[in-house]
Formats: C-alpha cells, sequence, structure tokens
C-alpha cells in the first residue's frame, strides 16, 4: 500500500511512516546539495539566519537541469545523501524534519533524527526525468550563484518515494539485508 503524504509534514505524520513504508509526497520541498549544506552550516555558525525557515520542512537533495521549453523543470534525480551528513544534524536541530536523497546515512544523522522526530525518505536514482514530472512548480529561493545547487522552492504532487530511516531509529538498508542474510 501507498501512502499520501502532504509536506510540510506533521509530527503525527512522521511517527506513523516506518521504514519500508511506500509514499507519494506532495507540497513544498526545497533543494540544496552539498555547496548549499555548507553555507547554511556557516550561516548558522555565525548566527545569521537562514534563506528559509527550516521548521518542519523537507530538502530534495537534487541539482536539477535547466527546464526544456515548455517544461518547468529539466532532470530532477537525487544525490548521494551522505555528502551531506556532516551538516545535516545542525539543520535537524533548527527544525528540519524530511530528507528525500539516496544512499546511507551517516550514524549521527540517525541518532539526530530519533532526537528531532524526522524522516529520511529515498527516490529511485536513475530516473531523473520520471521524478520531474511530479515536479508542478519551481522558485529560486537562495544562492543562485551555485548554479544547479542554488537553494529551490519545489511544489510537488505524487512524487514517489520509500521511507529509509524513520524517526524510530530504523533503518530500511540494514533491515533489508538482514532479512535475506539467513536464507
Amino acid at each position: 500500500m501507498t501512502k499520501s503524504i502532504r509536506i510540510p509534514l506533521e509530527e503525527a505524520d512522521i511517527l506513523s511512516l516506518k521504514a519500508g513504508d511506500r509514499v507519494l509526497l506532495s507540497g513544498t520541498v526545497y533543494t540544496a546539495r552539498d555547496a548549499a549544506h555548507k553555507r547554511m552550516y556557516e550561516q548558522l555558525q555565525k548566527g545569521e539566519a537562514l534563506p528559509f525557515d527550516l521548521s518542519n520542512q523537507a530538502i530534495y537533495y537534487v541539482g536539477p537541469t535547466p527546464a526544456k521549453p515548455g517544461q518547468v523543470i529539466g532532470s530532477a534525480g537525487p544525490t548521494t545523501s551522505s555528502r551531506m551528513d556532516t551538516y545535516t544534524p545542525a539543520l535537524l536541530d533548527k527544525g528540519l524534519s524530511a530528507m528525500i536523497g539516496k544512499g546511507y546515512r551517516s550514524k549521527e544523522v540517525k541518532q539526530s533524527m530519533i532526537k528531532n522526530k524526522a524522516i529520511y525518505f529515498g527516490a529511485i536514482g536513475g530516473s531523473a526525468a520520471l521524478i520531474s514530472r511530479s515536479i508542478t512548480a519551481v522558485e529560486m529561493i537562495a544562492y543562485e550563484d551555485l548554479g544547479t545547487e542554488a537553494i529551490r522552492r519545489l511544489t510537488i504532487k505524487d512524487f514517489p518515494a520509500i521511507v529509509i530511516n524513520d524517526a524510530h531509529g530504523n533503518d530500511l538498508y540494514v533491515e533489508g539485508v538482514e532479512k535475506y542474510r539467513h536464507i
């Protein structure tokens, strides 16, 4: 069964989701990759305001390609999430509630997710053109000088994802390996 989830997320929604749940996400997400994460982290360290309020928000780890004529956005597939792990706990402490990307997360990020009641969704790598069909609007928010790594606000509808790490400490990647280890 696939669950329809609205973003920004409510705490009850986050707590109801379990590793392995398939979801269709709709609402608003922000894009940010390595360079944007580093810049946000540095702003936090200096006590400066961030370009958007992280409270209950979701960040999609993506650097979309430019839109072709008649499209809202170009290809928009997930990037490897572990590259943001150094900066993620600080963002979670400021209210970030969800992340979308691909790949494993560090022990520190998973512990911070439990502490902050946050969730990590996996998007399917290699399907960037298909994922972009779920994006209905794009707006530049900050760091335009970073090009594809700038922060954008995306409006998404029925964006397919799977819960990889839930707010209870479950990890689909670990559970999947354990499930098949004894076969």
